[in-house]
């Protein structure tokens, strides 16, 4: 039992009956609904006070019905639901701009995200559209989530934080190390660059996926969530 309430930042709902999510084929163990139901059982002697949902990657044009049901959710089911991390096309620059407008009438959304994490040019968001399109969130008030995996990904989002000085970041899964395989450089450095920026928060998320799953403890991810919050004190001290 905990004694603390808190603010889950990062919840991930899915209706597999109502919505495609094209990842989920070749992975049965989660390729079905996982609903606020199993989350409240999941969650059970926590005192989770609010929720944040982030977007499932759901099929091409699916992506508005997705933000309506989980406001739906809110309405209905899990009155926790706060906000919503929705998806857009930022990779399109300024042609995002319409799916703005629309995200804008839907109360519940204040950030957007469209993963960098499955690119395979490193250089894919630090790309003059991009940019535009992520200045574009910032300009219409809301928040970007930088989802990512990889040291190779890291030099790109500094590229693209430092020419979005007005946007607020959060860089999902604390970058999603190699906890695994035991590797710390060359994360913590980024890490430690990251949090020098005022306008980059960092969610300590996700982090055993990256671990070993059959056998993680948390003295194999301290190591890494003791990076994250030192490098941050740092920042902060220095501010």
């Amino acid at each position: 039992m905990s004694s603390m309430t808190l603010i889950d930042s990062h919840v991930h709902l899915w209706d597999t009956a109502r919505l495609d999510y094209p990842w989920l084929t070749g992975i049965p163990a989660i390729d079905s609904p996982h609903l606020p139901g199993e989350y409240r059982d999941a969650s059970e002697g926590y005192d989770v006070e609010k929720l944040v949902f982030v977007q499932c990657d759901v099929a091409d044009g699916q992506s508005r019905d997705e933000v309506r049901w989980i406001s739906k959710l809110a309405e209905t089911d899990e009155p926790r639901i706060a906000g919503i991390v929705a998806w857009a096309p930022v990779a399109e620059g300024s042609a995002v701009a319409p799916e703005l407008e629309w995200l804008a009438t839907m109360p519940l959304v204040g950030g957007v995200r469209q993963l960098i994490q499955p690119e395979a040019d490193n250089a894919f968001c630090a790309k003059p559209d991009f940019v535009r399109g992520v200045q574009l969130v910032g300009q219409a008030g809301l928040s970007f989530d930088l989802c990512i995996k990889g040291d190779g990904q890291f030099a790109s989002v500094l590229a693209l934080v430092e020419q979005c000085p007005d946007v607020r970041f959060v860089l999902d899964h604390i970058g999603k190390p190699f906890i695994a395989e035991g590797i710390v450089e060359p994360w913590a450095g980024y890490i430690g660059q990251l949090a020098e920026a005022s306008n980059v928060f960092c969610k300590i998320s996700g982090v055993t996926t990256e671990a070993v799953w059959e056998s993680w403890s948390p003295d194999s991810l301290r190591p890494y969530t003791d990076i994250v919050f030192e490098a941050y004190r740092l920042a902060g001290s220095g501010r």
